[in-house]
């Protein structure tokens, strides 16, 4: 893997994934690192057609979905709701009851774009992506303007009756799950009223979709990966900033100081994050309640950040680390360093474990026979990312969990999806008396549609270096 340089310039993307800047559209500048937000929407846009039409024909006939009916009321969104409408759309409107039909599925024709039938019973047509549905009654009050009124209430129902009376599917999918909170959007009102309206001949037609909305919230683009390393380029960029002597003062700034600074920097770049970044501190002789959860920051102690960007809806997960120099020194000590390569060894043999069609279970089991085998002492930790932060898919281990997690390990991996590589090594530290140095990493990953998995940027094999 490629070494990472001890210090580097602050990385600035100035260019957005597949687009030049519009006449009308003012160019990206050192404050909008992805450009203008219509030009991130106008992106968002064409992933969102590819992704529809790329993942959605072969994930409906893979688990044997003919209509897949996914409704949702206003503020009460189904997690689907990110990787199928536009960025223009910030919550359902009303009620929207979006059908995906596969009209190939009864004659076996191969899947394709062509295929799905895509239909908004309510709302917009998300840009062109859905064939929206209004109500044939004029709207109350519009005369002459000739406006139909939006779908409502029980209407909705019926019309999605004579949806499905018209196209006779053989099953109906729903997102309902006990296990995977990504696949159980559908809340209990819908269901009843759902239910209600189509009536029984239909709903013994009901089936739980379950992996049909995980693996399509984790399905990425090689269009999406482009603007993900450009994210990542910006995060470890700010990591190296944070951690040096730009914003640390030894014997001063405490590590709060460095959490809200990461907030402001982030928010000042016009983006987002999903979680509050930390920062903690292991020191040589004291236990992490003697070092107390907001310390100062001394010479000699080790760093440790765990910080998220979101853009575009889509977001990353680092944590990296650094050492503050001693007077006189140059490097870390030997075994600090050896404390980071044990953590970077153990990313070796998971990185080497994830591959399409294993469980995040059957991953974790052979990943950490292989640490014990090489003497390393640690725990994995690894989940999906993309739409969400701690994204759909198979997690790889809980950090109190290391025996397997029933259900959401289970799940498999899949081609097109981005994992974070999250994991910790502790390694005992001669300098330090033989005091355990806890080496916690997380790198995000990308697993391309050939199956093979790569760092989106790279990893840290370097701490940084604070004087």
């Amino acid at each position: 893997m490629p070494s990472c340089p001890r210090r580097l310039p602050l990385i600035i993307v100035v260019s957005i994934v597949l687009l030049s800047v519009s006449a009308r559209g003012q160019s990206s500048d050192a404050a909008r690192p992805f450009g203008t937000l219509r030009e991130q929407a106008a992106a968002q846009q064409e992933w969102l057609k590819k992704r529809l039409d790329t993942f959605l024909p072969a994930l409906m006939r893979k688990h044997g979905i003919d209509l897949w009916v996914v409704p949702m009321r206003e503020y009460n969104e189904d997690p689907i709701f990110l990787a199928i409408t536009a960025p223009e759309t910030f919550a359902a409107r009303r009620r929207t009851i979006y059908l995906f039909f596969d009209k190939c599925a009864a004659s076996g024709a191969v899947p394709a774009p062509s295929c799905i039938e895509r239909v908004a019973l309510g709302g917009t047509s998300q840009g062109g992506v859905f064939d929206a549905r209004r109500s044939t009654q004029a709207a109350a009050g519009d005369v002459g303007r000739g406006q139909q009124a939006e779908l409502w209430g029980d209407e909705q129902w019926q019309v999605l009756k004579s949806a499905i009376e018209e196209r006779q599917p053989r099953v109906i999918g729903m997102n309902r799950s006990t296990v995977f909170a990504f696949s159980d959007g559908l809340s209990s009102g819908e269901l009843q009223g759902m239910s209600a309206g189509v009536g029984p001949a239909w709903t013994g037609k009901f089936r739980n979709a379950e992996a049909l909305p995980l693996e399509l919230l984790a399905s990425r683009l090689p269009e999406e990966e482009a603007f993900f390393r450009r994210m990542q380029e910006l995060v470890w960029s700010l990591t190296q900033e944070m951690f040096s002597s730009r914003q640390i003062t030894p014997g001063t700034t405490r590590t709060s100081d460095l959490v809200w600074w990461w907030r402001q920097r982030v928010n000042d770049l016009g983006l987002g994050t999903w979680f509050q970044p930390s920062v903690s501190v292991q020191r040589k002789g004291m236990t992490q309640e003697q070092v107390g959860g907001d310390p100062i920051i001394q010479p000699g102690d080790v760093l440790h950040c765990d910080v998220g960007i979101t853009v575009a809806r889509l977001n990353t997960d680092t944590q990296h680390n650094a050492y503050v120099l001693r007077p006189g020194e140059t490097d870390a000590p030997a075994g600090i360093r050896r404390a980071l390569a044990n953590a970077n060894a153990l990313q070796d043999i998971v990185m080497d474990e994830i591959r399409p069609n294993r469980s995040g279970n059957e991953i974790l089991a052979a990943s950490l026979k292989r640490m014990k085998e090489k003497g390393i002492t640690g725990t994995v930790y690894s989940h999906p990312i993309g739409l969400h932060g701690h994204g759909a898919g198979p997690l790889i281990g809980l950090w109190d969990y290391q025996d397997g997690v029933a259900g959401r390990g289970d799940a498999t991996v899949i081609p097109s999806m981005w994992y974070s590589i999250e994991l910790q090594a502790t390694t005992p530290v001669p300098e330090w008396d033989g005091q355990a140095v806890r080496m916690a990493q997380e790198e995000d990953a990308i697993i391309g549609a050939d199956g093979h998995i790569r760092w989106a940027l790279r990893r840290q094999d370097r701490l940084f270096l604070v004087k």
